[in-house]
């Protein structure tokens, strides 16, 4: 990757159009390298009862896909953990670092883990706050210093230091991105996940959500972040 790269790790299928899909626009489009890290497979994220795990992860898997091309995301990566099960355990923070090591990404984005509430009426996902606690963790040393998981060194991964860290789904913003420019294509991304997001109105969710995370801002509509500059 190039040394402004920029990786995003989230736990299922759709929430990276979610947390960055405006981000991830304007960064592709400025020419930076963009990968995606998805933990989860996402097996479990339906009402259906004629539809197997195996068959929704698969389904997921290709949805997710579609949003990633949409947005001109470089690669993405399925870790394939199961949904709704996730925990933020030294084989997560090992697997993060050996992404991290392997891609060197200059920012990583993830979700905020210290937020139990997202909105008054939406919990945060536990997938979500162990995405995030084993994301910093594997920042924060594993991926930096040398002798931790020395397996690692073993498979020719060498020590990285990412340079910056983005936190989102977040109440402590510090940092905003102005989305207006490309808002049409953070709703277009997102609705590639049909199987999740069918029966939502994203031309109306999506501008909502973007004036909410903009307030604070000079923006009209943002992502915003909680970002964190790592000596």
């Amino acid at each position: 990757m190039a040394n402004d790269s920029v990786m995003v790790i989230v736990a299922h299928p759709d929430d990276a159009e979610f947390l960055a899909g405006g981000a991830t626009a304007l960064w592709t489009r400025d020419g930076k390298e963009v990968i995606y890290v998805i933990v989860t497979n996402g097996d479990k994220g339906s009402e259906d009862p004629d539809i197997t795990s195996e068959e929704l992860a698969a389904v997921r898997r290709v949805e997710q896909q579609q949003a990633a091309d949409g947005l001109g995301v470089a690669k993405v990566l399925f870790l394939g953990y199961e949904d709704g099960m996730l925990e933020p355990s030294l084989d997560l923070r090992r697997d993060l670092a050996r992404v991290i090591r392997t891609h060197v990404p200059h920012t990583v984005v993830t979700f905020d883990p210290t937020v139990r509430f997202i909105t008054d009426n939406y919990p945060n996902h536990p997938d979500h706050r162990a995405t995030g606690d084993a994301t910093l963790d594997a920042v924060f040393p594993a991926a930096r210093d040398r002798l931790t998981f020395p397996e690692l060194l073993a498979e020719g991964l060498t020590p990285h230091k990412v340079r910056e860290v983005w936190l989102g789904a977040g109440s402590r913003a510090n940092h905003w991105v102005d989305i207006e420019p490309v808002l049409s294509k953070k709703i277009a991304a997102l609705k590639k996940h049909e199987s999740q997001l069918a029966e939502m109105d994203l031309d109306e969710f999506i501008p909502q959500m973007a004036k909410d995370s903009a307030k604070g801002s000079p923006h009209t509509y943002a992502e915003g972040f909680r970002r964190v500059v790592l000596d």
